[in-house]
This record gives C-alpha cells, structure tokens and sequence, in this order.
C-alpha cells in the first residue's frame, strides 16, 4: 500500500479576453474497490468560476463542472490530492479461454457501467480498422486465453509503434497512428481497444496518471510525472477486467492511479465543454505525483463519494488567495 501525494495544474492563455464557458473537468482520481482510495483532494480555480457543480457521469467518474466568466485573459486549475494505491501482483491466469469467452460475454446479465456490452462496438474515434485487426489475429496466433491475447497484443503494439508526442495530436484517428507507426499514449490505448474488440474481446479506455521513477542516482524531478492513458480488457466471468498499458508495456498495477474509463478518449477527457473565443490560446498542464511517507500513510481511510465545497476567493476577487473546491474523507 503506498500513498501518493499529488498535484495537477492546467494553465491557459487567452491571446484576446475569453467570453464565458461552460467546462466539464474530468481529472479528478477514482475511488475504486480494492485498488484505489481518495484520501483528500482540492480543486484550486482561478479566475473565480460563477457557477459550479460536480456529478458522476455513467461510467462512475467524477466531473466537476464550472461556468467561468466572461472577460479571462487565464484561467488557472490546480488539483492536490493524496491517494492510497493498493500494488497487487497479476496473479495466475484464470480468464476465459478465447473460444469460450463469447458464451461467457453473452451470458453476462446486467447493463451497468462495467457491463462488457458496452466495450465491444465501435465509437465515433475507434471504429473498425482491417490493418489494426489483422495485426491483431496475426499477434495473438499463440494465444490461448483472453489475458494471454492481452499480454501479447500489448506486446506487439509497444514494439511496433515508437512513442513520439510531437507525430499526432488529439484528433488523429487510432488508424493513422497505427500506419505511421507513431503516436502517444492516447493513441497506444485507442489502437489497442479497437484491436482486442476485432478479437472478440471487450475493451474500455482508462485515463489516469502514471508516476515515474527517476534512473539510479538521479534527483527526482518535480512535475515529471505524467497525464496517461491505457487499456482495460474483460476476460471472462472469472478474471473479470485487467488493465494493461501498452505504452510501457506492462499491466497497469502500483504507478497509475486511475481517473476514469469509457468506451474511447471522450468519454474521459480531461476538460470538455465549450468557450466562446477570439483568437488562439495556449494551454498547457504539469502533474507531480510524489511517495508520502510510511508513518503519514493510514492503515484504512473512510470514503465518502462527494463533498467539494466552494469557498469563492481568488486574487480577481475582493479576498486573497484562489477559489478551493476541498474535500476530506
């Protein structure tokens, strides 16, 4: 068990004063059973936004939604939070076996958020792609179970494709990253949702953080950290959903701490809505995730779902300081 301390900032510029907007920020951390607890978190806003809500959408995360004014020139998000992450090891193998987990998948009853009914047809920016599912059955020849088709295809991708941050952006389309060969972590996961859907496998879309480790010797460096995303594949009544990273080529275990899933990178990203604008913007974020230390880390923390009060005081306003949406459980 390890508790992370952690702290997010999103800073936009405006090159010409902003109208209003309304944003849905998708970048708080899960709380999920046996994996993951959210100790504490506040949320820092400046300028003073003059609406705010939260809600959990249907797929359990947690957005916080805010209608900012008229007039901003920056706008300023900064997210602190502790976090227990409970390290488990993979574990044997007990996923379904491939020619029988298309039984299992319709035997599922139920339509709730982690339903593998949802993850298996194509979305608007993962669809059908033949060169992703042939790589697919070509990579997984060997492969007996789901989690072994997991293991592997995640394998062939990290070796196939190089990650490079300045070869797509946003909108690039899973298939244009998989014919270049090159992408970032968004296009590692979507590329390899739609491969295991291809294989019959039902595959969700996980961002998150990844904490990184400096090499031997070499100083911590703050802010290093990183926004991530990765792979989460059902394999079978037994296993149940296993994450995997593709990006590093690892299951996702102790160092990513989960913000949310869906069916493709919109159903999780991390700031959504609209904003009137005139002109360009410029945006950019740093995550710093640190160890806290033993004798900080309690044994069992409670949980409460919501709780984020907003105290409006910021430095456009009457008062001093910024405007915390803050939470203790």
């Amino acid at each position: 068990m390890t508790i992370y301390r952690m702290q997010i900032a999103f800073q936009y510029t405006f090159e010409r004063p902003a109208g209003s907007g309304r944003q849905l920020f998708r970048i708080l951390p899960a709380t999920v059973a046996g994996t993951q607890n959210v100790l504490n978190a506040s949320l820092q806003v400046d300028p003073d936004p003059t609406e705010t809500d939260e809600f959990v959408d249907f797929f359990g995360t947690r957005v916080i939604e805010l209608v900012m004014p008229a007039g901003m020139t920056e706008l300023e998000l900064v997210l602190e939070a502790d976090v227990q992450r409970i390290a488990h090891e993979i574990g044997l193998d007990i996923s379904a076996p491939l020619e029988r987990l298309g039984g299992e998948i319709a035997g599922h009853r139920g339509l709730g958020p982690r339903s593998p009914h949802h993850f298996l047809a194509s979305t608007q920016r993962i669809s059908p792609d033949l060169e992703i599912a042939s790589f697919a059955r070509q990579m997984t020849r060997s492969a007996a179970t789901a989690r072994e088709a997991l293991e592997q295809l995640g394998l062939a991708l990290h070796g196939k494709m190089t990650f490079d941050s300045k070869a797509t952006d946003v909108n690039t389309p899973p298939a244009e990253a998989f014919r270049q060969k090159r992408g970032v972590c968004q296009d590692f996961a979507q590329i390899m949702v739609g491969a295991l859907r291809s294989l019959g496998i039902p595959a969700a879309y996980v961002g998150g953080y990844l904490r990184t480790l400096p090499p031997p010797g070499q100083p911590r460096l703050v802010g290093a950290d990183a926004s991530h995303a990765w792979v989460r594949a059902w394999c079978g009544t037994d296993a149940g959903w296993i994450d995997y990273d593709p990006t590093n080529a690892c299951y996702a275990l102790g160092d990513h701490v989960d913000i949310g899933f869906g069916r493709d990178y919109d159903d999780v990203a991390p700031v959504s809505g609209m904003m009137r604008l005139d002109g360009a913007q410029i945006g950019t974020h740093s995550v710093d995730i640190e160890e806290a230390p033993l004798q900080t880390q309690p044994v069992q923390p409670p949980w409460t779902l919501l709780g984020l009060q907003v105290r409006p005081r910021s430095r456009h306003s009457s008062g001093s300081g910024k405007n915390p949406l803050s939470e203790t459980v």
